[in-house]
């Protein structure tokens, strides 16, 4: 019974500091499940975009019409100039990627890890460049993402 009453005694002595330690450790709990919970958050995020590009064809026949045409092609000339609706709906999607990049819902590893070879291909085209580049065309975060893949076109 002496042991009992010591106890209490010590825990009713030290309530405070074990109150905190608690405290710290509810903290913890719940920044590791923060981040878990973030993680989980940016692959939905990635997987709704991979769907998105890979998987529409709107996105899918500018990506083609992009990737396979020779650089300055008039192919490529006419979609810019005409300012087909697949044409900007395409570079719209890079721009809501870019955003997502710009508020760091995306990392720049994802970015890379998905869209970095396309990236270049927008790079490849001179008239798309300058496209983008126009401010009147609202492609502000695309245009700031750009030059992070501008490495030679291979």
């Amino acid at each position: 019974m002496d042991v009992v009453i010591r106890a209490l005694h010590w825990i009713w002595a030290n309530t405070q500091p074990i109150f905190q330690l608690l405290a710290a450790i509810a903290a913890l709990v719940g920044a590791l499940a923060y981040r878990r919970n973030s993680r989980l958050e940016r692959a939905r995020w990635l997987a709704a975009l991979y769907s998105k590009f890979y998987e529409a064809l709107d996105l899918k026949m500018i990506r083609e019409t992009l990737d396979r045409s020779a650089p300055d092609s008039p192919e490529v000339a006419k979609l810019v100039q005409e300012e087909d609706a697949r044409f900007t709906d395409y570079l719209n999607f890079f721009e809501f990627m870019a955003y997502l990049r710009a508020s760091g819902q995306l990392s720049k590893q994802d970015v890379a890890a998905l869209f970095d070879y396309y990236l270049r291909i927008l790079l490849k085209h001179e008239d798309v460049r300058k496209y983008v580049q126009d401010d009147k065309n609202g492609y502000g975060y695309l245009k700031r993402i750009l030059p992070r893949f501008s490495r030679a076109f291979s």
